[in-house]
């Protein structure tokens, strides 16, 4: 009788600590949750999807490396929101205006370990090794992009694109080379390059798309970018363009401003030395050059890495520019 009150007694602390756990679970995920159940473009699946046609992974294997890549995009948000200090994201408050500054800091950091463990189940003694260093890549790229606003210093546009490279492209590289990796196909000498070529393309658009578009306005707020005081590609323009426009501008960034009248006034700036047509046409170049590289590879595997869908995702990018 006593063996079996305590067995029960075990059996009901085991339980609540599983609960317990699973609680705790809960808490520290409340944030990532919050945006993750926001709904995304799906671009970076859709990318992993048409690679995958020439590296053939399994779908267990390929269902692991894309659900760690929307980890790390997704937790990835969470800390670009506080640094920097965005009210929206995807037109719904951002998760620190809800859960606070530090619990978010922590969800985003626990889902980044919750990528590496997903990582953990994939077969290639490189697989840490490729995670890490693109993710030191990444953190580098975004050190400088923070830097430069912070110090209010304008970059050159070739300091510009090599940030990029390591900060946007970062994620797209991570996912091809852990692609590659699992392959029994190896990775080809033009997939890198397009890779890094698509995080240009979406960069450049983002910075241009942050100005102009009224779907950017909706669900990140007005020229967010002005607010936040950062050097994008446009301001670099302009910057370099004309001393007294980038004078003005700059000043305008200094200020953090949420005035619109303010922003206009940035927006004349930025109109007067071609800056923002100047960037458009730059993205649709870029979209051409990515074109080019797809094409390329589309031969070289001798059509197996199928080139429409690429394409296709390309020309969706082109348009509303």
């Amino acid at each position: 009788m006593l063996v079996a009150t305590r067995s029960r007694i075990e059996r009901s602390a085991g339980n609540r600590q599983e609960r317990t756990v699973s609680q705790k679970k809960s808490i520290a995920r409340q944030p990532y949750d919050y945006v993750a159940a926001s709904p995304s473009k799906g671009i970076r699946e859709e990318l992993i999807k048409g690679f995958n046609a020439w590296f053939d992974v399994p779908p267990s294997t390929l269902e692991h490396i894309t659900r760690a890549i929307g980890i790390l995009h997704t937790a990835s948000l969470l800390i670009d929101d506080i640094q920097d200090d965005s009210p929206l994201r995807r037109g719904r408050p951002a998760a620190h205006t809800i859960y606070g500054v530090p619990q978010t800091i922590n969800s985003a950091n626990y889902m980044y370990f919750a990528a590496i463990r997903e990582l953990q189940t994939l077969h290639s003694p490189h697989v840490l090794f490729i995670a890490t260093s693109e993710l030191l890549q990444l953190h580098l790229g975004q050190g400088m992009d923070l830097y430069w606003r912070d110090m209010l210093q304008c970059p050159t546009p070739a300091a510009y694109f090599a940030m990029v490279t390591q900060k946007t492209g970062g994620l797209f590289r991570l996912a091809v080379r852990l692609l590659a990796a699992e392959s029994h196909r190896p990775l080809l000498e033009g997939i890198v390059p397009l890779v890094e070529a698509l995080g240009v393309v979406f960069q450049i658009r983002d910075d241009y798309q942050n100005l102009v578009s009224s779907e950017y306005r909706d669900k990140k707020g007005s020229c967010e970018d002005l607010t936040e005081g950062k050097f994008s590609y446009p301001v670099i323009h302009c910057v370099q363009a004309d001393a007294e426009a980038g004078s003005q501008l700059v000043q305008i960034l200094k200020l953090r401003s949420t005035d619109e009248g303010v922003k206009r006034v940035a927006l004349e700036c930025l109109e007067r030395t071609g800056s923002l047509e100047h960037t458009r046409g730059l993205i649709l170049r870029e979209i051409a050059r990515a074109k080019g590289l797809v094409d390329a590879l589309g031969e070289a595997t001798e059509g197996v890495l199928e080139t429409r869908g690429l394409h296709g995702l390309l020309d969706r990018l082109a348009n509303g520019l």
